[in-house]
């Protein structure tokens, strides 16, 4: 059944869907077989873990009926932030944050955070990322932040080969404009942070993040009005995952939009196409 599965596949190989044309994808990474099976997984229904903090908030950020927005109060001088209700000690998780580039502002900052990270400070800084017990991506800029130092560029597109970073003969520009919304990628177990934009890993943005110590999603803001919603996607343990899940995701990457039309035509068992459909 498998060669008779490689044969079907290798023989539509022509028939791929073009890659992203997203400048985001010239920068890519490859992922983990661990990411990529929460990536081609449903969503989990929202719970706790997509709620933000009704306590640990500054108090010129609100909240909404079912706690997954935050909106900054329209207040000078201050830079405000806002941390997820439940944090993790142990897997690789993913959450969703949407936050429209047009209410970011200067100092928009998306990170995680220790439990007892300052949500307050006066001014206008990258608050998120000033203190030991957070990391920081500034969005306007795309600096990284921790302990108040500036800790360069993610993604860093001049530590990719040439032929990533051409288009057209000209080189990507930084600052790159973020889009609404952004995946934070969070393994807990190996200690790093990194965010996937436009479908595309963009890589380790933290590593060495403490070990079996809880950490929270946070995001800090300077703009009034700001509007930040925050969902929990999925996640995995530490463990490899299975053989039947890696090949569902190989076979759907390879599929594309056409899965729903082309599973039945696959030389596999009923039960093998439905498991096929029954993720994203």
């Amino acid at each position: 059944m498998g060669l008779s599965l490689s044969a079907w596949l290798y023989s539509r190989g022509a028939d791929r869907t073009p890659s992203s044309s997203s400048v985001f994808a010239l920068l890519a990474v490859p992922t983990s077989s661990r990411l990529m099976v929460v990536l081609n997984s449903f969503p989990v229904s929202p719970d706790n873990r997509s709620y933000w903090s009704s306590v640990h908030h500054s108090p010129h950020f609100t909240l909404s009926a079912c706690k997954q927005e935050a909106t900054r109060s329209p207040v000078e001088l201050s830079s405000d932030g806002v941390r997820a209700e439940v944090g993790v000690r142990s897997g690789l998780h993913v959450w969703e944050v949407l936050w429209n580039p047009t209410h970011r502002g200067s100092h928009a900052v998306i990170g995680v955070s220790m439990k007892d990270c300052p949500l307050q400070a006066s001014g206008y800084n990258v608050l998120v990322g000033r203190d030991s017990q957070s990391w920081g991506w500034e969005l306007k800029t795309n600096g990284l932040w921790h302990g108040g130092h500036s800790l360069g560029l993610y993604p860093d597109f001049r530590s990719q080969s040439s032929a990533h970073i051409l288009t057209d003969s000209k080189v990507i520009e930084t600052p790159l404009l973020i889009p609404e919304r952004i995946l934070l990628v969070l393994d807990a177990d190996a200690g790093t942070l990194g965010f996937i934009i436009d479908d595309s890993f963009l890589g380790v943005a933290f590593k060495d993040l403490p070990l079996g110590v809880e950490l929270f999603p946070v995001v800090s803001s300077v703009r009034g009005e700001a509007s930040i919603r925050l969902r929990y996607l999925n996640g995995t343990t530490r463990h490899p995952p299975t053989l039947m899940a890696l090949c569902g995701v190989s076979i759907r990457q390879f599929l594309g939009k056409r899965r729903q039309n082309q599973t039945d035509k696959l030389p596999l068992p009923s039960f093998l196409k439905h498991y096929l459909l029954s993720s994203p």
